[in-house]
């Protein structure tokens, strides 16, 4: 006799929704502001990050506040939702 609880029954597969990272473009808010891009003025972004010295605080792809570190080589930032890009990822140091 076989156990109706023991038969292998197919798992049902679920097609994985490709999750777009934080700086992936396009991006929908500023990675410097986290203002909607639309709502976002010209001069919004921080002088230091028109230089290239300061690392996105911000998820582009929805605004929220992301987690940096800041290395002697780089940095890395982690938005919750989004995961995590590293500067040497975008040939940022």
């Amino acid at each position: 006799m076989t156990n109706p609880g023991s038969a292998a029954t197919p798992s049902p597969s679920y097609s994985t929704l490709e999750v777009p990272g934080p700086l992936a473009q396009p991006c929908r808010f500023g990675v410097y502001t986290g203002l909607e891009l639309e709502l976002q003025a010209d001069d919004a972004i921080p002088a230091a990050a028109r230089l290239g010295l300061e690392p996105p605080r911000f998820c582009g792809q929805c605004g929220r506040r992301m987690v940096v570190q800041v290395r002697p080589d780089g940095w890395s930032a982690r938005c919750s939702r989004h995961g995590t890009v590293d500067s040497t990822e975008l040939g940022q140091r």
